[in-house]
């Protein structure tokens, strides 16, 4: 909690930490925040009304509250879509040139990266999160087989935390849409789902749920963050059990351990878009990065950060899970108006999974 606390510094965000093999939450941070024990002793009405009011919001729990686009943090469970529905196969590739046509179409879907990123497969797809690669597998897919499947990891739906107030998040549909809007379902829409944008929307707390589910070969436990409770007396307390949420069927291992093998890249590969806070010793952690728009671009813009006023700027995000092979911790962290997943939000997710195993280790 304290790393976590620690690691966001100054900044807006979240950050959200869960042991994968029982739903436990580890660490809950949400900045700006404010002191609660002004509320414990009195507090006045002109002091409550400027936190109220606080332009920085910090009574809003950003853990909880906060809907942020994952981006590039949906490209893991689209993936395991692709090839849990057989849409794709570990060595399909897809060449990527920089702009993505949908066929028949004349509009550009772009990559991140000017001139592409040449043939791909899944796992150099999640290494360099590579759009194209997405695009196309989510068009294959389809909205319908998308949102069917990605349900399960209980995006769209409230955690089951024990805390009052989740936010539900969106995992669009052509239904959701329709009860929305009053709008029909666009094939666009779907290829920019696939990449976690358009009208995706998850809560930190959703992120770390659905890793926990995607590294613990599905078993996805309603989070708590009450460890024990005992009644008064001497008899020893009894620890809180999650409920399980949801087994999800796993039709072939093989698909599961591709996925995140990719993840694993993303730290450990050559091209890996986090490779920079890969351990310097041979623990090795897998993660995704992710960039939320907070403003629409226009089509033939060129987003420049430094030249963005800070409060326009994407928001960070990175999901991260520790150690590779069993998995004890899995992270999910945003850094509001971050820029660059990899760059801000990375770091943060390193310093929790580097406070926990320190804890690990200790006798």
């Amino acid at each position: 909690q304290q790393a976590a606390w620690d690691a966001l510094g100054e900044r807006a965000g979240a950050v959200v930490a869960m042991d994968p093999r029982d739903g436990s939450v580890l660490a809950m941070v949400s900045k700006p925040s404010f002191d609660a024990n002004l509320f414990v002793h009195g507090i006045s009405a002109d002091k409550f009304r400027e936190i109220l009011n606080a332009p920085d919001r910090p009574l809003f729990n950003r853990a909880l509250l906060g809907g942020y686009e994952p981006g590039s943090t949906f490209k893991p469970f689209v993936g395991l879509a692709g090839l849990e529905l057989e849409v794709i196969t570990p060595d399909k590739q897809v060449f990527s040139s920089g702009n993505y046509y949908m066929p028949g179409g004349s509009r550009p879907y772009r990559d991140w990266k000017k001139g592409g990123h040449g043939w791909v497969d899944i796992y150099g797809a999640l290494e360099q999160s590579v759009n194209t690669y997405f695009y196309q597998l989510a068009y294959e897919l389809g909205i319908d087989a998308l949102h069917g499947y990605l349900t399960q990891f209980g995006f769209g739906d409230r955690t089951g935390l024990d805390l009052l107030g989740e936010n539900r998040g969106v995992l669009p549909s052509r239904e959701w849409k329709r009860g929305q809007y009053g709008l029909p379902w666009y094939p666009g829409e779907t290829e920019i789902s696939g990449i976690g944008q358009g009208f995706n929307v998850e809560t930190p707390e959703q992120l770390a749920t659905a890793l926990s589910a995607l590294v613990s070969d599905g078993t996805r436990y309603e989070p708590r963050l009450l460890f024990a409770s005992k009644r008064t007396g001497d008899q020893q307390a009894q620890r809180v059990k999650a409920p399980l949420a949801q087994q999800i069927p796993v039709r072939e291992s093989a698909n599961w351990n591709t996925v995140r093998e990719g993840m694993r890249r993303v730290v450990h590969g050559d091209q890996g878009t986090a490779r920079a806070i890969k351990p310097g010793s041979g623990f090795q952690i897998g993660g995704k990065s992710g960039t939320a728009q907070v403003v629409a671009q226009e089509e033939d813009g060129e987003y420049e950060e430094s030249e963005t006023a800070i409060h326009l700027r994407h928001h960070a995000l990175f999901i991260a899970y520790a150690p590779f092979t069993r998995p004890g911790i899995v992270v999910a962290a945003v850094v509001e108006h971050g820029g660059g997943g990899s760059r801000q939000a990375a770091p943060v997710a390193r310093a929790v999974i580097d406070a926990w195993l320190s804890q690990e280790l200790l006798p």
